[in-house]
């Protein structure tokens, strides 16, 4: 387009120049003369003056006033076009020729538009398209000069494709090649012609020898396609000089070569070079520039001289002027070349058998034999075959040998050797040879390996000039420590010190060959860790204080710290000791556990910690107690101290037969007390406790003791003497001392007393309540042996108090006695009911424990806000929280929780808990008509799905759609008029749904109309018929409407008539043909119908019809992403493998942003047209169209231009929904073809979908490689691959590698089955004899083979990535192995193929059938190319050998974002082992090194933290593979785990062996929800209860396996009274076993199995759909955390598993990074291996167990995507087989679930299956069976039950299911069942 400006401002004054030589004086410029050309442009002309002159002004100005334009135009122009005039306004125009000093006299005139227009009659219409104009036709016959010469040439043009070139111009540049090649004598033995078109890249469009006549060439350049790009006109001209002329591409020996350029721009890259090497090579150039060329460049490129070979215009419709001059000096030339030629081919010849020698890393001889004749030199040229710059060694020719060095190690190089004569050179010998690789050292061993050092050896390299070492630990976070070593050619034994203790280092060895580097020899080893103390021990251990003993670590260590918790966390302590081995831990709580560990403390941090607990004893109550020293009122009391720490003493004192109750507190040091002021005659319970200094008290000890009588005088009456008195005491024997009660439970206490007195016989023990029944007491005695303490009093009742007297029993009479009170526990409830996890069909209740034991718990629950049953169900006592499922969502519940006991329950524990409510909110109705309606909802944030009815309350007639969870509305049509309907929306959740939330609406009735004349019916509309180009269409097309305010009623009726001619446009419409939806957009987007709504045009064009204007504001990104997902679902009618469509209809800019979702989009394979009316946005058009915006991007200037773009929408629409081949983006590359690596699912992230497929790194660590494994048989139905066939001409492209364990025989590497098993097409690889074959069908339906072999086919068997490019055409198939290629063998054109069958990856060829087998591989890339020449155009940029970085594009980052959403700068990865050597780069400026931080201290570790999310892949950064671990050995069984201390932050440890299972720990907190866990084994069998007498009729059984299925039944109506009576029966057998139970019990003292009525089951009725497996249970809580264990030994690597099942998407993963390689030349290509796997990463610490999340619902499979398939195959071809063109097309690529997995037995059953990968793969349920017991009514009456779980589940009644539509596998044998209800195998 040219730039236009008003007049006021400027022109723009283009010119024409034509060649004069006019010499002389200055004179003015005559025949001044005026011709319009545009509505406001004018071309003028004048004849040249003669005489020398340097140039012309010419000056322009507006005859009513105003600025006057100059321009300065060279000596040669005769002509220039002034644009930007006013047709209404006179202009003066004067024309000045000047030299240096002197101006001639102006030649003047004046025009008018308007008035040229009027006087030339002949020219009335105005010229709009230059295409119509005489300058752009091409020239009529016999009017353009004719080249007669006899002489041939072959003549290659190079058109520059930029983009500055533009579509409009690329036609004028058509019609010049157009005049061009018809001047000449065209044929394949007369002068040839091929074409080259450059931007970015160039690519040949056709060869000389393509095309045999002038016809052929002339319909070749009428169909060139336009390129689009940048400009690199040197890369250009080397492609054609490497490329075109080539004998291989038709060029011929001794015919003149010739190179025409057309460009229109400066070259951004250097020119010179090339050009001067295509002259070098005898090809005569010419360069032809028009517009903005650069004439010196142009200059530069042609031959000499620049006056016959340099051409240049100001415009493209000018070219036309020049075809003539051109035509005549190549004809010339060609005739001169002839003649030169034939001149010196007599003495020319060209040097033969190029053999190398001497071949080193470094370089190799060259030697050939002498050429005949008199040659003066040989010029040798060489260069990497990689790209480079060619280089060149001269020597004279007498000598036929030379020595190419400094050459790059491994790298192949490219040698022509050239004979120099004294007036021409000879056609180049050529010839390949590789250099050897660089050595590299050997036997890297690392030993003497310290805490904080390590040597290393190896074996040196013979030539080395030094050694790099380069060592850095693998520890995340310490990756940046690198450090360097250099050493001299000698040194291959060194130390490396200053390494971190218990640390993986990576130790890399390269062998330095001066500034080149070897391979690298990589070691890792990890050094000692800081050696903790040993050999823990606890001894006097008391009730305060712990002596604490070790071993000591190490003569290095510097003390200990030591840690000691209290186990509950209330309490922690730390006390830090010098170098002993023994501590003693004082003021410690008694009766606590502590938890100690000791870290030894070195210089460079601590150890690990050494661990162990212990338990404080009890306080000591005093020992002894003991009562002498009697007397009438006072006795002493002693004791012995138990401790030295005792405070004081509480002594009391009772008499026991009822008093005043006394104490005395006594000090600490005191060992008895005399107790005065007693009462004589009594006995006393004596009591005494110690109190502790921190207040802690003993227990009670108590003594009976009593005080003598007073003293009686005796008279006695004796003659002579006289009256004395005698005193006699009271004799009390107490032989017994501190009785106690304890064991206290709900119906028994356990008494215990010490003997004092071994004289005692027997024990009587009287026990009675302590309200002094003395009738019980009679019955409650029991008599003991004397040498028994202890004794269990039982059954007693439960929360009652006891008075318990124990009395001696001696030979000779009772002894003292003495009681004790006690009392039995009460029948506790639970306590603190706590409800948690609430979901919508679900919820938690826990409780605490009662302080009493309890044989069970008993849960009962109920809905109260609905009507329902009450369940009930038992848990053990061990269980204090139970998950309730399939509740009602929404509904409150009250729940009881009893406490189990022998003799009955305990009150309930009542709560009320509420699950969440799983509905829609503000249901409406809108857009109510007569024969539709319309609802909307709140969206639910849950909402996985809506299940959405309509229900007729006339006839009862149901509509129900399913929609996704984001649709917030929905319309239903062909309703019936004035009809009321009942919507009815319920919420799904994955397996769960909600209760239907409904409104009520009426459809609006017929209209009354009053009663007219009858008149004559219209005619039925006519139906537009189909345009050609739209007879092949096959897509889902959706038109995106614009109807904002701005619109207006009118302008929306001009868009629906667009509409309803576009669609009419369209040939065959539904599913078999193209499918049509609209949306229209203003603030929200509104559905009007979707894809699979109408299925005949005619019903589609009236709906169209039928749309009504919406009004509002523009959200045009709202509206796309609606429609993704929305219209694109398989819902709406979505199909698999069929182009997806979109335009966009709009008059303004979007008030919402619309890049991101149309960039989405496009990447996923959709094509967008935008079409843009009056105040578009055109930016913003383009970023929502597809490219090339020329063919995607439509702008009209009002609502009534829509016809003029009409006919070109719909031809571009069409095509793009007719094309073969989809376009696709790849690493930034557009091209017609197939991804199919996406397209078999091998993505990184779908693979994980895939059965038999892992992801490894590939030849870069950046680029995931995927390997098959054996029997994998990945494989796809070709219907979604290639449903339209093949095109005849393509490339396949493979990246992979064999591996070790690839069997050693055929096997496909890809390839197409048909229907029976049997292949159409495909690439087979004999391991065994190193053989490739392609195969396929020839059109004429022979099967036809090629076979290659030798020794660059062999190298792909040798277990090295390589890549491979089968490129195959109409008649030929080539092998192009590592860019290079290798063979060529002629074959057939092929036919196409069935779509019917499935295309597989690595089966087996003596495979059979759907049970195939498959082999091991790697593959990286897969790829099927639309094109003959895209391996041409490949760089191997994946291979690190043969990639070049200067050429090849940035290796992608692992993460790889768009734009729009980069985010920040990510912190430095950790370093990984060192990669493959790369390219030598160029040595880069040194960076300022940073400063050291100062090393922190190790800080005390936190407590564990929650459990992280799951881990990614590992691919973001790949570690050198480091070799495999040593296995661990098997730890011991572990004790239970305590509250540890947090331990120091160590570094993480390689994974060890696995240890057996530990003891459990204490309960900890419930965990955040989990995985699901694998089944649990069955636990062992009960014990068998005592045989009872035969019962009545059993409860219901579990259930059996599940049985065929069965009829469909009749739907259940209301219970009939025969169900009604088997209710009941069932209720009273169960009822009657509850009873019967419950006897048993109470008669065997044991509890019984849980017979508790269950929910009664009715008769049987509707078959349901096959349910979802059941969730997981629950997993019991944690122990309490322990220390951190120290790391373990690096396990043995197992055998590789089946594939898991797919997890959840993990985050991008963080490995290791390699060590920095040292700057090295452009690395060699070697056969890339990967190695070993690198060592695992640090385990994280294991988080809480969680809930069991519901299962997930499988969502359908989405389709694959297609692009714009513009240009693909031809326009409008509709599959055929022509060459494809790569013209600028969309960047898009398929959609990730754009493949399917299946079972290829499915595939034939006559309806579309779900699919599995068949092989060896099963596929199990991910869910576990639940173990716990179902819920059942609740009854006044229980059994107790004890069940031994950890976790509870119920399922209860009240929620209904939906089944999820996944294929299932056995994981034995497969069944599969028919039609007819057999087993294939029947």
């Amino acid at each position: 387009m040219l730039c236009r400006y008003e007049i006021q401002s400027c022109f723009l004054l283009a010119f024409v120049a034509f060649f004069s030589d006019a010499q002389g004086q200055v004179s003015p410029p005559t025949r001044l003369r005026y011709n319009v050309v545009s509505p406001d442009s004018v071309q003028i002309s004048w004849k040249a003056p003669k005489g020398q002159f340097t140039g012309y002004k010419l000056l322009v100005t507006p005859s009513s006033g105003g600025k006057t334009n100059q321009l300065i135009l060279q000596n040669t122009a005769t002509k220039a076009i002034i644009q930007g005039l006013i047709p209404d306004q006179n202009y003066a125009l004067q024309i000045i020729a000047f030299s240096e000093d002197k101006e001639s006299k102006p030649a003047q005139g004046q025009f008018r538009i308007k008035d040229i227009e009027r006087r030339k009659e002949t020219s009335k219409s105005k010229v709009k398209d230059p295409e119509k104009t005489n300058a752009s036709k091409p020239a009529p016959e016999g009017s353009l000069f004719t080249c007669k010469t006899p002489a041939i040439a072959d003549i290659v043009i190079l058109v520059d494709g930029s983009w500055s070139i533009g579509r409009f111009n690329f036609r004028l540049v058509r019609l010049f090649l157009e005049n061009l090649v018809s001047a000449f004598n065209v044929g394949s033995e007369k002068t040839r012609v091929g074409l080259a078109q450059y931007s970015g890249d160039p690519r040949i469009e056709w060869h000389l020898n393509a095309y045999g006549t002038k016809d052929a060439v002339l319909d070749a350049v009428r169909n060139l396609p336009y390129k689009g790009g940048n400009t690199l006109t040197g890369l250009a001209l080397t492609y054609i000089l490497e490329n075109s002329f080539k004998p291989e591409a038709g060029a011929r020996p001794g015919v003149s070569k010739i190179g025409i350029l057309i460009t229109d721009g400066k070259s951004q890259d250097d020119v010179i070079p090339p050009a001067k090497n295509l002259r070098d090579a005898g090809i005569e150039l010419f360069a032809i520039g028009v517009k903005n060329a650069d004439i010196n460049e142009l200059k530069e490129i042609a031959s000499e001289p620049d006056s016959t070979h340099v051409y240049n215009v100001a415009d493209f419709n000018f070219m036309h002027t020049i075809v003539e001059g051109l035509t005549r000096t190549v004809c010339s030339r060609v005739e001169e070349q002839e003649k030169e030629i034939k001149a010196i081919v007599a003495s020319l010849g060209t040097p033969s058998d190029l053999v190398t020698s001497e071949v080193t890393a470094r370089g190799f001889r060259v030697s050939w034999t002498h050429a005949p004749g008199k040659v003066e030199k040989y010029r040798v040229v060489y260069y990497p075959t990689r790209g480079g710059q060619p280089e060149e060694v001269v020597v004279d020719g007498s000598l036929s040998t030379a020595v190419l060095k400094n050459l790059m190690s491994l790298t192949e190089y490219q040698i022509a050797v050239f004979a120099i004569y004294s007036n021409a050179a000879s056609e180049g010998l050529r010839g390949t040879e590789t250099t050897l690789a660089l050595p590299m050292a050997s036997d890297l061993q690392l030993y003497d390996v310290s805490q904080n050092s390590m040597r290393a050896k190896w074996n040196g390299v013979a030539g080395a000039t030094g050694y790099m070492i380069l060592y850095a630990p693998l520890t995340e976070g310490l990756a940046a420590d690198e450090k360097e070593i250099k050493v001299g050619e000698a040194s291959t034994d060194l130390e490396l010190d200053g390494l971190l203790p218990n640390t993986e280092y990576t130790v890399t060895v390269y062998a330095m060959f001066g500034e080149e580097a070897s391979d690298p020899l990589t070691g890792q080893e990890t050094t000692l860790p800081l050696s903790p103390p040993a050999n823990l021990k606890f001894s006097d251990v008391g009730h305060s204080s712990a002596k604490l003993t070790w071993d000591p670590a190490s003569k290095n260590v510097n003390g200990y710290r030591i840690m000691y918790v209290k186990t509950d966390g209330t309490e922690t302590n730390e006390v830090e000791v010098g170098r002993v081995s023994t501590h003693t831990l004082e003021s410690l709580t008694s009766l606590t556990e502590y938890t100690v560990a000791i870290f030894s403390l070195y210089d460079e941090g601590q150890s690990e910690p050494l661990t162990g607990s212990f338990t404080t004893k009890r306080v000591p109550a005093p020992q002894h107690l003991e009562i002498d020293e009697a007397s009438t009122d006072s006795f002493r009391v002693r004791w012995k101290p138990t401790s030295s720490d005792i405070a004081f003493y509480r002594l009391a004192w009772i008499p026991l037969d009822g008093g005043e109750f006394e104490e005395v507190v006594i000090n600490g040091d005191t060992d008895s007390h005399v107790i005065e002021g007693l009462l004589p005659n009594t006995e006393y319970e004596v009591s005494l406790l110690a109190v502790f200094d921190d207040e802690s008290q003993s227990e009670v000890v108590a003594v009976f003791g009593a005080t003598f009588a007073k003293t009686t005088m005796i008279p006695t009456t004796v003659t002579t003497s006289t009256t004395t008195s005698k005193p006699t005491t009271a004799v009390f024997r107490t032989g017994i001392r501190n009785l106690v009660i304890d064991d206290e439970t709900t119906s028994s206490l356990r008494v215990i007393w010490d003997v004092s007195d071994y004289n005692i016989q027997q024990f009587r023990v009287t026990y009675v309540t302590a309200k002094g029944d003395r009738a019980e007491e009679a019955v409650r005695m029991v008599m003991v042996p004397g040498r028994q303490n202890t004794l269990l009093l039982q059954p007693l009742l439960s929360d009652t108090e006891y008075k318990v007297t124990i009395t001696p029993i001696y030979s000779d009479g009772e002894g003292v006695s003495v009681s004790a009170p006690g009392k039995t526990l009460p029948l506790s409830a639970p306590r603190n009911l706590r409800v948690s996890d609430e979901w919508y069909n679900r919820l938690r209740i826990s409780w605490d424990a009662p302080p009493s034991p309890t044989m069970g718990y008993r849960i009962v629950y109920k809905p109260i806000s609905v009507p329902g049953p009450a369940l009930e169900t038992f848990v053990g006592d061990d269980i204090n929280t139970i998950l309730i499922l399939n509740l009602f969502s929404g509904t409150e519940y009250s729940v009881k929780v009893f406490a189990s006991y022998s003799t009955g329950f305990s009150d309930a524990l009542t709560g009320v808990a509420k699950t969440l409510y799983l509905g829609v909110t503000n249901l409406d109705s809108y857009q109510v008509r007569m024969t539709s309606l319309c609802a909307q909802w709140q969206l639910h944030r849950h909402a996985t799905a809506y299940r959405v009815v309509i229900e007729s309350l006339v006839d009862g007639k149901k509509q129900e759609v399913n929609l996704g969870g984001g649709t917030p509305r929905h319309c239903f049509f062909e309703l019936m008029p004035g009809t009321q309907y009942k919507i009815s929306v319920h919420t799904q959740l994955q397996e769960i749904e909600g209760p239907a939330v409904s409104i009520m609406e009426t459809t609006l009735p017929f209209p009354t109309q009053a009663p007219t004349t009858p008149s004559t019916p219209p005619p039925p509309p006519t139906i537009p018929p189909a345009k050609e180009v739209c007879k092949a269409a096959k897509a889902d097309l959706a038109f995106l409407v614009d109807g904002s305010w701005s619109i207006g009623d009118d302008n929306f009726n001009k868009i629906i008539s667009f509409l309803y001619s576009t669609v009419g446009a369209l040939d065959k419409i539904g599913p078999d043909g193209t499918q049509v939806a609209i949306i229209q957009f203003s603030d929200d987007p509104r559905t009007e119908f979707k894809l699979n709504a109408y299925k005949t045009k005619e019903t589609l064009l009236e709906a169209i019809q039928q749309i009504a204007y919406k009004g509002g504001n523009t959200k045009t990104g709202k509206a796309i992403k609606h429609a993704r997902e929305v219209l694109f679902t398989g819902e709406a009618g979505m199909r698999r493998g069929i182009p997806k469509v979109l335009v966009v209809i709009t008059d303004g800019r979007s008030q919402d942003d619309v890049n991101k979702v149309s960039r989405e989009m496009q990447l996923d394979g959709f094509s967008f047209f935008a079409i843009g009316v009056a105040d578009a946005d055109y930016s913003e058009l383009v970023n929502i169209g597809s490219k090339p915006s020329e063919r995607h991007v439509f702008f009209v200037d009002d609502f009534d231009a829509f016809t003029k773009i009409e006919d070109e929408l719909i031809t571009f629409v069409c095509e793009t929904a007719s094309a073969t081949c989809p376009l696709v983006v790849k690493d930034g590359n557009n091209f017609a073809g197939f991804k199919m690596m996406e397209m078999f699912g091998l993505v990184e992230k779908e693979f994980s979908a895939v059965q038999g497929v892992s992801m490894e790194p590939g030849t870069f660590n950046v680029y995931p490689c995927y390997r098959l494994h054996k029997d994998a048989l990945v494989s796809q139905p070709t219907k979604y691959l290639h449903p339209e066939g093949l095109p005849s001409d393509y490339t396949i492209t493979f990246l992979f590698r064999i591996l070790p364990d690839t069997p050693q025989e055929p096997f496909a590497l890809w390839e197409i089955l048909n229907e029976g098993y049997e292949p159409l097409v495909g690439v087979i690889l004999d391991n065994g004899g190193k053989t490739l074959t392609f195969f396929n069908y020839d059109y004429k339906g022979d099967f036809q083979t090629v076979t290659f072999e030798g020794p660059e086919i062999r190298k792909i068997f040798y277990g090295s990535f390589h890549k491979l490019h089968v490129v195959i055409s109409k008649t030929t198939a080539k092998i192009i192995i590592d860019c290079k290629q290798v063979s060529e063998k002629t074959i057939n054109a092929a036919g196409n193929i069935s779509s019917d069958g499935i295309e597989v990856l690595g089966r087996m060829v003596r495979s059979r059938g759907p049970r195939d087998n498959s082999v091991p591989l790697q593959l990286q890339m897969f790829d099927i190319v639309c094109a003959t020449s895209w391996a041409n155009r490949d760089k191997c940029c994946e291979l690190p050998g043969l990639r070049d970085e200067e050429n090849c594009p940035a290796l992608p980052h692992a993460c790889s974002c768009s734009e729009a959403n980069k985010g920040p700068l990510g912190p430095p990865g950790p370093p990984g082992g060192p990669g493959v050597r790369g390219a030598k780069g160029h040595r880069g400026d040194p960076g300022p090194k940073g400063p050291d931080g100062p090393r922190g201290e190790i800080g005390v570790p936190g407590p564990q933290g929650p459990p992280g999310p799951q881990g990614p892949s590992g691919l973001s950064i790949q570690g050198l593979p480091g070799p495999p671990g040593e296995k661990g050995e098997k730890g011991d069984l572990g004790f239970p785990g305590l509250q540890g201390v947090p331990g120091a932050s160590g570094s993480p440890g390689r994974d060890g062996a696995q240890g057996q299972r530990g003891l459990p720990g204490k309960d900890g907190p419930t965990g955040p929800q989990g995985p699901p866990g694998p089944v649990g084994i069955p636990g062992a069998p009960g014990v068998p209860g005592v045989t009872g007498s035969q019962g009545p009729q059993g409860d219901v059984g579990a259930p059996g396996p599940p049985g065929a299925k069965g009829e469909r039944g009749e739907r259940g109506d209301l219970q009939s009274q025969a169900m009604v009576r088997a209710v009941a029966r069932q209720v009273c057998e169960q009822l009657i076993q509850g009873h019967m139970a419950r006897y048993n019990s109470i008669l065997n003292q044991i509890p019984s199995q849980s017979v508790s009525t269950r929910t009664i089951a009715g008769p049987p009725g509707e078959p349901g759909r096959p349910g979802a497996p059941g969730p997981q249970g629950e997993q019991g809580s944690p122990g309490m955390q322990g220390f951190p264990g120290n790391p373990g030994q690096p396990g043995r690597p197992g055998e590789r598993g089946l594939p898991g099942e797919k997890g959840e998407k993990g985050n991008p993963g963080v490995g290791t990074q390699g060590p920095r390689g040292p700057p090295g030349s452009t690395g060699p290509p070697g056969e890339s291996r990967t190695g070993s796997p690198g060592p695992p990463g640090s385990p994280g610490p294991r988080g809480p167990a969680g809930h069991t999340g519901p299962p997930g619902s499988q969502g359908p499979s989405g389709p694959p995507g297609y692009c714009d398939p513009s240009s693909c195959a031809g326009y409008g071809m509709g599959g055929g087989y022509g060459e494809p063109t790569d013209q600028d097309i969309p960047v898009v690529q398929l959609p990730h679930n754009s493949y399917q997995i299946y079972d290829p037995e499915d595939l034939y059953d006559g309806e579309q299956q779900p699919y599995v990968v068949h092989g060896s793969y099963p596929l199990s349920s991910p869910y576990s069976q639940s173990s716990y017991p179902s819920p059942h009514l609740a009854q006044p009456e229980f059994t107790p039950v004890r069940e031994e779980m950890e976790a509870v589940e119920l399922r209860s009644p009240g929620i209904s299911r939906f089944p999820r539509k996944v294929a299932k596998r056995s994981i034995k044998t497969p069944v599969r069942k028919r039609a007819n209800g057999k087993n294939p195998s029947q």
